[in-house]
């Protein structure tokens, strides 16, 4: 595949692309901003899926489970629990910069449309940097961040009583 990046992002004009040009700017226009919504719609899933899974973890933790397999879970629960929370905030960051790319775009979409909503509320918004604003996303990375932080002190705490407890029952 070609580096197109020097590519303008409207490539015809109203004149060499016909009567159809508004009609289908519009329709590509609304198929973008879907597509924005989507990348939010599976962030927001898989965060659904990861916070289930973290739950489990914390719970697998709260059960006892027998000798060798309450150490076992001592050990590895919360070593799987810092991996899946490093994922959803990849995830979350990833969708992030999906996301800060597609609306620059829908801005630049915008520019031929005879309103500009999406960039009007970035502006209202000051661009991010309003005190009292706070992305859904900088609020949402803090979930997987506590739960890693849970994860690593709870790991420890019951590494050395995990493997105390898998001594005794191998004695």
């Amino acid at each position: 595949m070609s580096d197109n990046s020097d590519r303008p992002l409207i490539q015809h004009s109203k004149e060499t692309y016909g009567d159809d040009f508004n009609a289908h700017l519009l329709e590509q226009y609304k198929l973008y901003v879907q597509s924005a919504d989507n990348v939010s719609a599976r962030r927001i899933a898989s965060s659904r899926y990861l916070l289930t899974i973290n739950v489990a973890l914390i719970a697998i933790l709260g059960v006892d489970l027998g000798t060798p397999y309450q150490s076992i879970a001592l050990v590895f629960a919360p070593g799987i629990g810092v991996v899946v929370s490093l994922v959803w905030l990849l995830i979350i960051r990833s969708s992030k910069r999906m996301n800060t790319v597609k609306f620059e775009i829908i801005h630049k979409l915008e520019q031929l449309l005879p309103t500009s909503l999406y960039e009007y509320e970035w502006q209202k918004l000051q661009k991010g940097k309003l005190t009292s604003y706070v992305s859904v996303t900088d609020i949402e990375q803090w979930i997987p961040i506590v739960f890693f932080g849970v994860y690593f002190v709870l790991y420890i705490m019951t590494f050395p009583v995990a493997i105390n407890g898998f001594l005794d029952w191998v004695r």
